[in-house]
């Protein structure tokens, strides 16, 4: 059996007691001089330590503050009935996304930017039209008790939204989501298609989503579906994978 270094094998030790509560989030760990002392190693094997642990997403090193244990309980994805809070009928103002969090409309926050965009050859084929086909691209921040949660790309034919209150951003948050928008536009959603992916997170999607280092995150490309004519394309839906469960339900 290979010797670990010694970083990585205390880095494991301070890895165990986090996960079994030893450490529960927000607590500070031990300061690098104490570790120094119970291993009796050099500082840079301590700090080597920490970095690992901070590239699994588990500390982060705050400025005065010492390494802390991170915690953000996880958003539950309701992947197969989520959809459901946004086509039935509701007494008061939600989305899935305020479902998936438990929240009340006054604690959501969307963040948008509305842009006029021509199909690629990616787009084209999600939504199986011709290249250059005219789109209207939509980008949301979606944020929950004033942390940014979710980070969304979607498309929809211009051709379908052209004039209409769809595409007017100020109309943003729009109770029901896009499945309402659809309905409103006369073409409800009759299917959802969704692909899900994991990469690391740009620099941009990082500081966006306020993530620590070394968390990679989800990404899920979705077509909303009216009929046999995809009318709506989410490229991509960008979740940090340390907040969210997916939960599939398939019945047989």
């Amino acid at each position: 059996m290979a010797i670990l270094p010694a970083y990585a094998r205390i880095a494991g030790e301070l890895r165990e007691l986090i996960r079994d509560g030893t450490y529960p989030p927000g607590t500070r760990l031990p300061t690098i001089g104490r570790l120094c002392d119970v291993h009796g190693v050099s500082e840079i094997v301590i700090r080597q330590a920490f970095a690992l642990l901070r590239t699994e997403g588990l500390v982060e090193t705050r400025r005065g503050g010492g390494t802390v244990v991170r915690g953000r309980p996880p958003a539950r994805r309701l992947a197969m009935e989520r959809y459901r809070a946004e086509t039935a009928p509701a007494a008061v103002p939600a989305t899935s996304f305020t479902v998936d969090h438990q929240i009340t409309w006054r604690d959501y926050r969307l963040d948008r930017s509305y842009s006029r965009h021509r199909a690629d050859e990616e787009l084209s084929a999600l939504f199986a039209v011709e290249p250059g086909t005219l789109l209207l691209r939509r980008y949301f921040v979606f944020w929950a008790r004033g942390e940014p949660q979710q980070i969304s790309t979607n498309y929809l034919p211009w051709s379908l939204v052209e004039g209409t209150p769809v595409a007017d951003p100020d109309r943003e948050p729009w109770p029901g989501g896009t499945p309402a928008q659809l309905a409103f536009l006369g073409h409800p959603a009759t299917r959802v298609e969704e692909a899900v992916r994991s990469r690391m997170p740009t620099r941009e999607e990082a500081d966006t989503l306020r993530m620590g280092t070394g968390v990679p995150v989800l990404t899920i490309t979705r077509r909303m579906f009216s009929g046999d004519r995809v009318l709506e394309v989410c490229r991509d839906i960008v979740l940090p994978a340390d907040r969210v469960v997916l939960d599939y339900a398939i019945d047989l």
